[in-house]
């Protein structure tokens, strides 16, 4: 009993050191409640992220002579594919440099260590408010608050989960010239429906009454919806209308201490230039904080 005991222990220690700063995590026949949940919610991360099978990732091939290309749609047609493997970069994976195919999120552990950063503390300080994330993709950072959520026996919250499940909106030029040359409403690997997404948490047991969903075009949603307050609000807008319609429906609702983090401000300078042109307009000074290449946030001090 004593040895596999020892034998558990190391095989978490391992779990819980194989990336970023190490961990010492101490494990006695009694397990307190912070390291189980700890050990649950870095698990979550490495789920969500596809940390666990990195390893054994493929990549789809497309490229060629456009006789391969007309080969590969021809088999694509018929159900089949051609892959090729891709393992993990461990850097890309952390830093958010690059994302696998077939996880949940875009975003990297950084990112997902800031995000449950912004949750702990506006659980421990009681700010009060809800959690939302516009812009969920796959669904893997809500599936990650709902799972912080989970960990610390929170009832009296809910996580909102904004998107069109059609993927990103054409540019409206005419109304926001900052758009101009978007061409994210043709990636297909945008397009995630409601279902698929429900059926994500599902698959870890989070889909509950805790989950509201906001189906459609955030000009539309976010002015209606049904939040009073927010203690963390997540923007992964990527465009400038989609970012400033956020802003302007959401940051006025985001409690004084609450968290906003902003997902695309280093990638897409029009989600860049509508958070500095939000901020001037409104007076906010609170410092930006980076986190990785391209994620931002920032505490809010005042109304």
């Amino acid at each position: 009993m004593k040895k596999l005991f020892i034998t558990v222990g190391l095989i978490l220690s391992l779990i819980a050191n194989s990336y970023g700063e190490e961990k010492k995590i101490y494990i006695d026949s009694t397990p307190s409640f912070n390291a189980t949940k700890d050990l649950y919610l870095d698990l979550m991360k490495r789920c969500v992220s596809n940390w666990i099978y990195g390893d054994s990732e493929k990549r789809a091939g497309a490229g060629g002579n456009i006789l391969t290309r007309m080969f590969v749609k021809l088999l694509n047609s018929r159900g089949y594919q051609i892959v090729k493997p891709a393992p993990m970069d461990p850097d890309m994976l952390i830093y958010g440099k690059d994302h696998s195919p077939i996880a949940h999120t875009m975003i990297g552990l950084k990112r997902l260590d800031n995000l449950q950063f912004c949750i702990e503390n506006v659980l421990s300080n009681n700010i009060p408010g809800d959690l939302i994330e516009c812009g969920a993709w796959r669904g893997g950072a809500t599936i990650f608050m709902r799972a912080v959520l989970k960990a610390y026996n929170i009832k009296d919250r809910v996580v909102y989960v904004a998107d069109s499940f059609e993927g990103c909106p054409k540019p409206n030029i005419k109304k926001y010239p900052q758009d101009k040359g978007s061409n994210l409403y043709l990636f297909e690997e945008f397009t995630v429906s409601l279902e698929q997404v429900k059926t994500n948490f599902d698959r870890y047991g989070l889909l509950d009454d805790q989950v509201y969903f906001l189906k459609g075009w955030f000009k539309n949603t976010l002015p209606k919806a049904p939040i009073k307050k927010l203690a963390v609000l997540r923007i992964d807008a990527d465009l400038y209308e989609s970012t400033m319609d956020s802003l302007v429906n959401l940051y006025p609702k985001l409690s004084i201490g609450g968290y906003i983090i902003v997902d695309d401000f280093g990638t897409y300078p029009a989600c860049k230039q509508a958070v500095l042109d939000y901020r001037k307009a409104n007076g906010i000074n609170d410092e930006m904080i980076k986190i990785d290449l391209t994620g931002i946030y920032w505490q809010k001090s005042k109304s």
